[in-house]
């Protein structure tokens, strides 16, 4: 086989097929067109013309012609001599569209056979109904824009593989329409996330992503170094701190989209690199952000998808209900009889961990990471319908104000089909209390704990300037979208998402 130079191999085989195009694009500049082309002036969405123009008869078309001007990638070519049928397919739809000879002329009619599936072109026509009532563009116009170099994998049997589709994502969206469908819902979901908030007065802000701290949430960090420094920093884990600094400095109302970096591992609920949404609310509490979390779900229902009841990991999940309240320890009485509101002393608690094989680790010194262990292990996977769970150990929240038991701080997390969608706390504003926080995390990570948080000086002194009491949530946006696109892995609603390197 003879070798040609392609664009990502100066010296690849090509196949027959490859071979076949790429011969083509001599032919190309014979009759004086570029095969990779240049601006084009299109002026219709195909989605918009079977909109306004696919209920009217042959007849209404034939007395008032519609001139329509269009782009995007060939999917079919059926040719029939002096005569074609095509679709085309662009960002939201596909249409038909009839080529002849005779109207576009010979020149044209030339570039046109030179065509291959997958070729990004223009047309300009008029609409028309065929015999069989369908919608159709008799083309008048012929604009070859773009050479596909590459045979399109067929549309039932050929990117099917699950790991070949998230590594050619651009080859997934132009075949596989669910996957298209599916991104250009989740910038609606985001759209619509933002219009819930600012209508309820608050403001978005954008921060650093960079942090000296290690600090927001419990989460092993990425470490970069910077030059001009000389000293490392993290990708951050959360948005929190500085989101309270905007607090501090008088933005009573506050959130942040954007993404967050956690080097941890990679499955269908986690990617290292994902979206959250974090929000603060001045004068509220832990009641102001169960508010404002179910009304959340119910907006995005109701005004950007249009049902209440989605399939997601096997169940159906009904959004438009009163979410379920419960307190933690209760939540562990109820699946196993232990109950930690009671006071058990550390050696209990480790005796109870190992009757029920719940798993222990060595930097732990306190009740409350076993209870912690205990739900984690026996009751998170069995919360299908959307459920708070409220009243969390204070080791395991050290933003959050405590309880009238001081055992116990005002958090609640959002689990859905045994995944956690949201986590809320009334913030702690005491800085006194916040440096005790702290230095019992610098303690634990001297235990071992790398996922402890260090010590904020610079939190520390916006805190005590006064920060009004607040409630404060963090939501993940990508699993919030797998459950409003129906998605059981999160890497469907990743456009290109982390992933394993193939040896070559």
């Amino acid at each position: 086989m003879e070798e040609k130079q392609t664009p990502n191999n100066q010296q690849a085989s090509l196949n027959d097929q490859e071979q076949a195009r790429f011969d083509k694009l001599a032919k190309y500049q014979e009759l004086g067109v570029d095969p990779f082309g240049s601006r084009f002036e299109w002026k219709d969405r195909i989605v918009d013309i079977r909109k306004n123009y696919g209920s009217l008869k042959a007849e209404e078309l034939e007395e008032k012609p519609v001139t329509v001007i269009v782009a995007g990638r060939l999917m079919a070519i059926r040719r029939m001599g002096k005569a074609s049928f095509v679709n085309l397919k662009d960002e939201y739809g596909s249409i038909q569209a009839w080529i002849g000879l005779n109207v576009i002329g010979e020149h044209d009619y030339s570039v046109f056979k030179l065509a291959d599936l997958g070729d990004i072109v223009g047309l300009e026509g008029t609409l028309m109904l065929t015999r069989t009532g369908e919608l159709t563009i008799r083309v008048n116009k012929y604009t070859h824009i773009t050479k596909c170099l590459k045979p399109l994998p067929e549309k039932f049997h050929g990117l099917t593989d699950t790991e070949d589709r998230y590594r050619k994502r651009y080859l997934d969206l132009l075949v596989n329409d669910d996957s298209r469908k599916i991104a250009l819902t989740r910038p609606r979901i985001i759209r619509g996330i933002q219009k819930y908030c600012d209508d309820l007065g608050f403001v978005e802000v954008e921060t650093s992503v960079f942090s000296p701290i290690l600090g927001g949430a419990s989460a092993k960090p990425f470490i970069t170094h910077f030059n001009a420094l000389d000293r490392d920093f993290y990708l951050r884990i959360a948005t929190e701190l500085n989101l309270k600094k905007c607090m501090v400095g008088g933005i009573d109302r506050v959130y942040e989209i954007g993404r967050i970096f956690r080097n941890e591992g990679i499955d269908t609920r986690h990617n290292p690199e994902f979206t959250t949404i974090e929000l603060y609310q001045a004068y509220g509490d832990l009641s102001d952000m169960r508010h404002w979390l179910e009304g959340l779900f119910h907006y995005i229902a109701k005004e950007v998808i249009g049902k209440e009841v989605y399939h997601y990991a096997g169940n159906d999940i009904d959004v438009s209900k009163p979410f379920a309240w419960v307190d933690q320890a209760e939540s562990i009485k109820n699946v196993c009889g232990v109950d930690f509101k009671e006071h058990i002393s550390y050696e209990e608690a480790v005796s109870l961990a190992k009757k029920f094989n719940v798993p222990l680790q060595k930097s732990w010194n306190s009740v409350g990471y076993i209870q912690q262990a205990f739900f984690d292990e026996l009751v998170e996977k069995t919360l299908i319908q959307p459920t708070f769970i409220h009243t969390y150990p204070i080791e395991v929240s050290p933003l959050t104000k405590k309880t009238s038991d001081p055992r116990f701080v005002d958090r609640f997390e959002l689990f859905i089909a045994g995944t956690e969608f949201g986590n809320a706390y009334s913030e702690l504003n005491n800085p006194f209390d916040q440096k005790e926080r702290f230095e019992a995390q610098l303690a634990a990570k001297e235990r071992g704990d790398d996922e402890a948080n260090e010590m904020d000086e610079s939190f520390l002194d916006a805190l005590s300037y006064g920060m009004p009491p607040a409630g404060g949530i963090g939501v993940g946006v990508d699993r919030f979208t797998m459950l409003f696109t129906e998605q059981d892995n999160i890497r469907e609603v990743l456009l290109f998402p982390t992933l394993k390197t193939i040896d070559k």
